[in-house]
């Protein structure tokens, strides 16, 4: 007999599970709950965890995730797909979100109540990246506001507040651009293959043609043909190749072929006389040193030789005080503490812990075997033993705490818009001053680009007829709201920053880091620690819709493989929603953006627990013995 689970959330995750492999028409997929991102294989889903309380938040987007992914197993081909999907990024977005679209309208028809389910989904996905407070088009992605545009036309129901939001800001754009085609929707909405066409149409109109790649139709006709040519060739007995060549060589006239001959005798004389003769150039050279050679341009990143920017004159690194007026950056302080004043109360007892963990190791120590000072009583039995021993003696002393730099280094993508990004400045503030208060010296750091989809430098790439393969295409702007030098008390308006509208772009984390590795490294503090927090891999549209896909995750690879070889510092990370350990070898992954005030100090405080160094000794003894 099974003993009842103890869990009250078992019962429903069982149910879900069996549900979604019916809708999924596919009683061998798997299900499981876990709480990295969702996710979806072949022959796999992996569903948000739900907790033994069971909110209506977390009930609603499980059921609704599982009918997303169970609907796009049963309508979707991914061979097909992959045939039809363009090169570029940009392109390859908008097609994955209107396809997207395609299937859960697909879906809708045929079992309508997985549209409502599936409206909690794309209700909590778009408050989560704050489509909800998104006042202009630029903000938005045109790829999800594409993909809101087909779902709502093809079923006919209103988007959810924030999602819809985007929508409205790009749809006048997408249908002045592709109005006829949009009508033709609802006769390709059941066919993959037509819809696909349809789909890199629509693309084309939206003025992305050039990210498309080959047309695979025009591919098959080509084969077709050829192989039509091939077969015609074998039918017929007269035709041998190789004859067929020497034949038209034969029937060439008499003079032409005179001609021939004189021509390349001709050319062949001169190639002589130029091979057994000295070069004129170097006839012509003057007496001495040949000339230098000009230096090779340095790299731009030490961690990648390889890795290009196509022009970083308009990168900037800048302070927070100059993106924002004095009067501004209180404002917008003041309204983030605001905003988190019922959080001040759980981050302030986390720093209380961490300060209190931190002082423990400034308690008083003692020096043994010394000729003067305090009587060692531990010591006397040697003494009792061997009356010729000295006496041992003690002298208290203030241990040093080791002279240590921290290092917070803030994605301010505009995924982390809204909630998120408020919650990691406030906890960076906080941690800031708790940390001082220990003579630790902070730094906080943010990382963005200074415009979506590529700024002064795409323009200059556009008009100098968009070279090939141009490397890092966007202007990159890093934040100093706190240098480690200054104190917090005159930077704490600084932090407000972040809450000022437009300021969230596009994240370069490669870059980033190794920006932040530098400048720690220029430190002079004995330890130096870096903590990176991010709620997502590298993304920048204008970079990825030119290079390969995985451009710039490969850069942030080989940056964090030079930085934990290195071994200068001490490298952490924290994702927000995202898994960054298959990154970082010290990371840890949270679901929900309240975890992160815990996450963070519970991180510095493991490292500030005892010396990593000393502890490598340690081991290194006991391997030893």
């Amino acid at each position: 007999m099974n003993k009842p689970s103890d869990n009250p959330a078992d019962p429903f995750k069982k149910a879900l599970a069996e549900a979604t492999k019916v809708l999924a028409d596919d009683s061998e997929l798997t299900v499981s709950y876990s709480v990295d991102p969702p996710g979806q294989s072949e022959d796999s889903i992996r569903l948000p965890q739900v907790s033994r309380r069971m909110t209506r938040e977390e009930v609603l987007l499980a059921r609704g995730t599982a009918d997303a992914y169970a609907l796009r197993h049963k309508f979707h081909d991914p061979k097909l797909s992959s045939r039809y999907m363009p090169q570029g990024q940009l392109a390859r977005d908008l097609f994955d979100a209107m396809e997207g679209a395609r299937i859960e309208a697909v879906g809708a028809r045929y079992m309508p109540g997985t549209a409502g389910n599936i409206d909690v989904k794309i209700q909590t996905e778009a408050l989560r990246k704050g489509y909800d407070q998104v006042t202009q088009a630029s903000e938005a992605p045109l790829a999800t506001a594409a993909g809101y545009l087909i779902r709502h036309l093809a079923t006919g129901r209103e988007l959810p507040p924030a999602a819809g939001n985007v929508m409205e800001l790009w749809r006048g754009f997408i249908e002045e651009q592709a109005g006829e085609n949009l009508e033709r929707l609802e006769q390709v909405l059941d066919d993959q293959q037509a819809f696909a066409r349809f789909a890199r149409d629509l693309i084309a109109d939206l003025g992305y043609g050039d990210q498309l790649g080959d047309d695979p139709d025009m591919e098959d006709q080509d084969q077709e043909d050829t192989a039509e040519e091939d077969n015609s060739e074998q039918d017929d007995p007269d035709s041998t190749g190789e004859e067929d060549g020497d034949d038209d060589q034969t029937e060439a006239s008499p003079e032409q072929s005179q001609d021939q001959q004189q021509d390349e005798s001709q050319a062949q004389v001169s190639m002589d006389e130029t091979d057994d003769g000295e070069p004129e150039e170097e006839a012509e050279l003057p007496e001495g040193d040949a000339p230098m050679e000009p230096p090779a341009p340095q790299p731009v990143s030490d961690a990648d030789p390889s890795y290009k920017v196509y022009l970083g004159e308009f990168d900037e690194e800048i302070g927070a005080e100059e993106l924002a007026e004095p009067a501004e950056l209180e404002r917008l302080r003041a309204y983030l503490d605001q905003q988190l004043e019922p959080l001040k109360g759980a981050v302030s007892r986390l720093a209380n812990k961490l300060q209190r963990r931190l002082q423990a190791q400034q308690n008083r120590s003692w020096e043994f075997d010394r000729e003067e000072g305090i009587l060692d009583a531990g010591r006397l039995a040697r003494v009792v033993a061997n009356p010729t021993t000295p006496l041992s003696f003690k002298v208290e002393k203030d241990t040093e705490f080791r002279d240590t730099v921290v290092t917070l280094l803030l994605d301010n993508s505009g995924s982390m818009r809204g909630r998120p990004i408020s919650i990691a400045a406030i906890c960076a503030d906080v941690l800031a001053r708790t940390l001082e208060r220990c003579d630790v010296k902070v730094e906080i750091l943010g990382f963005t680009t200074k415009a979506w989809k590529g700024g002064q430098s795409r323009e200059k790439w556009l008009a100098d007829g968009r070279p090939a393969h141009p490397g890092r295409l966007n202007d990159l702007r890093h934040i100093v709201y706190k240098s480690a030098d200054a104190p917090w008390r005159r930077t704490r308006a600084h932090l407000g920053l972040m809450m000022k509208e437009g300021l969230l772009k596009e994240n370069i984390d490669g870059e980033a880091l190794e920006w932040a590795h530098r400048r720690i490294l220029a430190r002079r503090e004995q330890r130096k620690i870096l903590m990176v927090i991010s709620d997502g891999a590298p993304v920048d549209d204008s970079t990825l819709s030119v290079n390969p896909a995985n451009y710039l995750e490969k850069h942030l690879r080989d940056v964090i493989e030079m930085v934990e070889r290195k071994k200068l510092i001490e490298l952490i990370a924290i994702g927000i929603g995202h898994d960054v350990t298959r990154y970082y070898q010290r990371a840890v992954t949270i679901t929900d953006v309240e975890q992160l005030a815990g996450a963070m100090t519970e991180q510095l405080a493991s490292l500030f627990d005892s010396d990593p160094r000393k502890r490598a000794r340690v081991l290194g003894m006991k391997k030893a013995i």
